[in-house]
């Protein structure tokens, strides 16, 4: 505790932890808001990671900072940080000068989303609509709060939109650069500051084993060469009594989606899913297919798998717990 007073009790520094409770931000960012030096910023910003008062990510080349999330001192330095006076004019300066760096970033992230957007669009047209898998997505998981999420391949940000708000800490893991900056505008945009994204591949994720209670992954394994190894890795994230939600398309003969759009797989059967959940050490405890309805033509079958690891169901039958009738929605 000493240790971490002494880091923070300096003017400098105080207000990179103010900025860093308000948004993740790069070193060049935080020099462009406090019109401080690199290496001067560099400097305060090690002795703030070695007092673990601030968390470090890479992003490719980049690095950014945040407000420490985990640990024991996350509390410490959050209440810290909510008894300095909302109006002081220094730290009201500083919080101007983010709002032109996020502006910035907001354009940046336009600029890519406009050149992906057709292609992003094609996809979703192709499948029953995004209201109908988002509304399953919330039944699966239910209202109840979680401590932890995390949303593999998280993209665009938009299932860390859906489900933060019901968890105390999130986290987002992409392998693109350009998908975080989509993410990280969203996120803020929606008033977010209980997630955390991170690049990283998801068959060696960046992440800490045991510690999520529930994992998620939409509309990702259909791009993956190896599904069990990416399942297995997700299973390793999970605590005990976790949950694995997956999101995928139902097998279908679209080939435009491996032409067009890299899809390596043209969907998933159920007993496929199972049986890689059952490799993975997870079992399948819920399955439901979203199935196009009349009014929707001729739209792709979305189909939610839920796994736990096995050990909390021994003796459990690795398919789903559902009928076929009632799993067809």
């Amino acid at each position: 505790m000493l240790s971490a007073l002494s880091a923070a009790g300096e003017a400098t520094r105080l207000r990179l932890m103010v900025l860093l409770a308000e948004a993740e931000l790069t070193v060049s960012e935080l020099v462009i808001i406090l019109g401080q030096s690199q290496p001067r910023i560099s400097r305060h910003l090690k002795l703030l990671l070695e007092a673990g008062l601030v968390e470090r990510h890479r992003e490719g080349a980049w690095a950014f900072f945040l407000i420490a999330q985990s640990g024991p001192l996350a509390t410490f330095v959050r209440d810290m940080i909510a008894r300095i006076m909302p109006n002081d004019p220094v730290f009201s300066a500083d919080r101007a000068r983010l709002v032109e760096v996020r502006r910035q970033r907001a354009e940046q992230a336009a600029r890519y989303f406009e050149a992906q957007a057709q292609n992003w669009d094609e996809v979703r047209a192709m499948h029953v609509p995004e209201e109908r898998v988002e509304a399953a997505i919330r039944e699966i998981v239910g209202p109840a709060p979680v401590d932890t999420l995390l949303d593999l391949g998280t993209g665009t940000g938009r299932m860390l939109e859906l489900l933060a708000p019901i968890a105390g800490r999130a986290v987002g893991v992409d392998q693109s650069p350009q998908m975080l900056g989509l993410a990280r505008v969203r996120l803020e945009r929606a008033g977010l500051r209980n997630v955390q994204l991170r690049q990283g591949d998801l068959y060696a994720l960046p992440v800490e084993a045991g510690f999520y209670d529930l994992v998620v992954m939409h509309q990702v394994l259909h791009y993956l060469d190896d599904p069990t190894r990416a399942l297995r890795e997700a299973g390793r994230a999970l605590r005990a009594d976790g949950r694995l939600l997956i999101v995928d398309f139902a097998p279908h003969e679209e080939e435009s989606l491996r032409m067009v759009h890299a899809h390596r797989r043209l969907g998933f059967a159920g007993e496929e899913i199972s049986a890689c959940m059952e490799q993975a050490g997870l079992a399948c405890i819920a399955r439901r297919d979203l199935v196009p309805r009349p009014d929707e033509g001729g739209k792709l079958t979305v189909s939610l798998w839920l796994g736990q690891p096995a050990s909390a169901h021994p003796g459990a039958d690795t398919g789903s717990t559902v009928s076929p009738a009632e799993e067809r929605v």
